[in-house]
């Protein structure tokens, strides 16, 4: 970090905060540090339990430049199988064990040399590989991230991570309820978008709602901005506010929108629990991938009330995300233009991204060896 001056990395209280400066979002060094300092060392969604119901099925995902794969074990006397996590590149010549999602599997089989593993990451077999000297399969495992199932949802993590998982969700089972627990969600649809934008403009966008009344017109009608509410914890923000919506889309109730460091959030509507993963792929640019997931509840009953629910939720959806699309490209461009200057932070609306910016400050400041 010897080109940003300590005082771009000094703490700062939220009264009289400034924005990270721009070199934070366009300069292609910090990718490295990024992933070394933060993405490795923190809890990153994978999945929702019920993408890994039985045996074989498993879930692949990007951990910023990681790819890992997530898979449901072998059952054993009738019990479920273990969810593990693995590195998602064959320890021959790092070629892909899943290329996407699936069911059912088997086994895991590199789609390179078709060198082939057990559920549990176990080597089992390497096609013509018996005239090397002193090779054995037994040997050879795929690395295993460590895994946190919480609320249905599979967290794991690919180094020692600098907190707790309790501690990166505390308080949060608390404010859902029992009614709104998440593990009672089934899978839907993914949507997945490539912005031209780092992936911190994403985040800075989702942590506050000062932009609404600007750039989300049917969003501002559906909440209450007067009533919107930003808590900040330890390791995680919440949004909240009242919502009034259509019977055919969400109903009365309250929207919550949580952030978990560093790059996951959980939007949670009435019967609609949707997660987001904003993955980083390039300085200037970010996929963001959203799953969608219902309550299960009464779906006999009304299928077709339930679909037309879902179907209104994803358009909805659609045009909020290609919103904030729009914006987040915009913000990109200003930060390369050379004019912008870090702009003070708004206490009542921005203190959310004051807390995200001051962990990311943090991580800079004392990155891993």
């Amino acid at each position: 970090m010897d080109p940003f001056p300590a005082t771009d990395l000094a703490v700062q209280p939220l009264d009289h905060a400034t924005a990270l400066p721009a070199r934070f979002y366009i300069d292609p060094s910090l990718a490295a540090l990024e992933r070394r300092a933060i993405f490795d060392r923190s809890w990153q969604l994978v999945a929702h339990v019920c993408q890994l119901r039985h045996a074989g099925d498993h879930v692949v995902a990007d951990f910023a430049g990681l790819p890992v794969l997530a898979v449901r074990g072998a059952d054993i006397d009738d019990a479920p199988g273990e969810i593990r996590v693995f590195h998602n590149v064959c320890r021959h010549r790092a070629g892909p064990i899943a290329l996407c999602d699936g069911l059912g599997a088997k086994s895991l089989r590199c789609r390179y040399h078709g060198w082939t593993y057990a559920l549990d990451g176990q080597l089992k077999s390497a096609p013509e590989m018996g005239s090397a000297a002193d090779f054995d399969v037994a040997d050879i495992r795929l690395p295993q991230l460590q895994v946190r199932v919480w609320q249905g949802l599979v967290f794991a993590a690919a180094a020692a991570p600098d907190m707790a998982f309790d501690a990166l969700v505390a308080g949060i089972d608390a404010r859902i309820g029992a009614q709104r627990g998440l593990q009672h969600y089934g899978h839907h649809q993914r949507v997945g978008y490539d912005l031209a934008c780092n992936w911190k403009v994403y985040i800075d966008n989702y942590l506050e709602g000062y932009h609404v009344p600007h750039v989300h017109p049917a969003l501002n009608r559906m909440l209450d901005y007067r009533s919107y509410l930003t808590e900040t914890h330890d390791w995680h923000s919440l949004q909240w506010s009242p919502l009034e919506s259509s019977p055919g889309l969400y109903g009365n109730g309250d929207a919550l929108y949580y952030w978990l460091w560093p790059n996951t959030t959980l939007n949670i509507l009435p019967g609609r629990l949707q997660t987001n993963r904003v993955v980083p792929v390039a300085v200037d640019r970010c996929r963001v991938e959203f799953d969608f997931y219902y309550s299960t509840d009464g779906d006999d009953a009304d299928a077709g009330q339930a679909r037309a629910r879902r179907e209104a939720d994803l358009e909805f959806s659609d045009e909020v995300q290609r919103e904030d699309l729009r914006i987040c490209e915009d913000v990109q461009r200003g930060l390369a233009s050379g004019s912008y200057v870090a702009g003070r932070l708004n206490p009542l609306r921005e203190s959310a991204v004051h807390h995200f910016q001051e962990l990311l400050r943090q991580a800079y400041r004392a990155p891993p060896a």
